[in-house]
């Protein structure tokens, strides 16, 4: 099969970049990190299903229901088989990353944690790999231990995670931060946490839709990963889980699908993925998010990274020229994703991100989800324009021309 390497040819292949806004003005989309757009095959998929043969799964004989469990079993299938799912493994389908480490917390963590176990996390983490660790550690009266990001270098602080790791039973990192475009060196951290004898689960939201993940090779215990940033559609992520773990796993949500008896004084459970899927699953979504990963198979995934990484860092070097610009990351890596954060000393993060709306370039400010983060760099808000591969140089350069002029009207 030949790859897709030339990237005007991919992003012929999204009909929303086409788009004209209320304004006039062409869609410069730079809010990939949030969520990414997806191809005509994604929506076809999606489309075909409604319209061909809507049906529910695993629970009637007719062609319908047939063709729908067919195919919702084939997405399981395709996800399994992208992220090198190791054999005797389960992916569980869950509503997106967020869910996948609740579902983490609640199904393996409650179950296998006392009071007194410690969990490790990072000041790097979204919200999603902390909440659900902090709710879980006030039930069961669990401690959490903190590794420090230097806030220079824009790196974790591998001595202490080793530090803190030490006697811990679980550890929850990100993969590729989405404030900084940071890779974490998850293959080494995974090993540091196993010869501590802690599991560990990678918060891979970001990193799915940068590089080719394979959980086989990463070993970690858990992955948790999204649809929506890798050309898929919202509403679907999984929780991706090594051989042997499942059986430590308790469910989370009862109801339909996930029992195979129910009496009035008891159920019995599926022993299969199901177990976790109680009610009817996010049938279209895995439809449309299989259709997303028979797309990505097309894509030169290492030419996308690069191309991706040419425009950050053609956005980094214009915006270094702009007077009061202030970039968090180190951007002179190639293992970093297409995010740019900045901030401008005297602008409102707001602001900016506003009048680049109104010059038809979408980008998101705020926190981030990641207020502990923030809080290490010393700021409450940045912006942040996160490219992908269907962008383009020239869109890159209006941003930044975008940025200089803003600057020069309202500094």
């Amino acid at each position: 099969m030949d790859l897709i390497s030339d990237m005007s040819e991919a992003r012929s292949q999204f009909p929303i970049l086409e788009r004209i806004l209320p304004n006039g003005k062409k869609l410069i989309y730079l809010d990939n990190a949030a969520t990414s757009q997806k191809p005509s095959s994604v929506i076809d998929a999606m489309n075909e299903y409604y319209r061909g043969y809507n049906s529910n799964v695993h629970r009637a004989v007719h062609t319908l229901s047939g063709e729908a469990t067919e195919a919702f079993e084939l997405a399981r299938k395709s996800v399994a088989n992208w992220f090198g799912l190791p054999p005797g493994g389960m992916v569980l389908f869950t509503s997106g990353t967020t869910d996948a480490l609740n579902l983490c917390a609640l199904g393996w963590a409650k179950v296998n944690l006392s009071s007194g176990d410690a969990i490790v996390l990072t000041e790097m983490e979204h919200h999603s790999n902390i909440v659900p660790w902090q709710m879980l550690a006030k039930e069961k009266n669990l401690e959490l231990r903190w590794v420090d990001v230097d806030s220079e270098s824009y790196q974790l602080d591998l001595e202490d995670y080793k530090s803190k790791i030490n006697g811990a039973k679980l550890a929850c990192i990100i993969h590729t931060s989405n404030v900084l475009g940071t890779r974490n060196p998850v293959e080494n951290l995974v090993k540091i946490a196993h010869d501590s004898g802690a599991k560990i689960i990678l918060d891979c939201a970001q990193a799915a839709a940068h590089e080719k993940l394979d959980m086989m090779d990463i070993n970690a215990d858990f992955l948790a990963v999204t649809s929506h940033k890798m050309c898929g559609p919202t509403g679907i992520g999984a929780l991706l889980i090594s051989p042997g773990i499942f059986e430590e796993m308790e469910p989370v949500v009862g109801g339909g699908d996930m029992i195979t008896e129910v009496f009035k004084e008891y159920s019995t459970y599926q022993e299969n993925e199901h177990r976790f899927e109680a009610g009817t699953p996010r049938i279209a979504e895995a439809i449309g998010w299989s259709a997303a990963i028979n797309w990505m198979k097309k894509l030169d995934m290492n030419v996308a990274h690069k191309h991706t990484l040419k425009l950050a860092k053609n956005a980094v070097e214009g915006l270094k020229q702009v007077p009061g610009i202030k970039i968090y990351g180190d951007h002179s890596k190639d293992d970093v994703s297409g995010v740019v954060s900045f901030l401008h000393e005297s602008l409102h993060a707001e602001d900016i991100a506003r009048m680049l709306d109104s010059m038809g370039i979408a980008v998101r400010t705020g926190h981030h989800c990641a207020q502990p983060l923030m809080r290490r760099l010393e700021v409450t808000a940045t912006n942040r324009a996160s490219f992908y591969f269907y962008n383009t140089i020239e869109e890159s350069n209006a941003f930044v021309d975008a940025v200089k002029t803003i600057v020069e009207r309202f500094a």
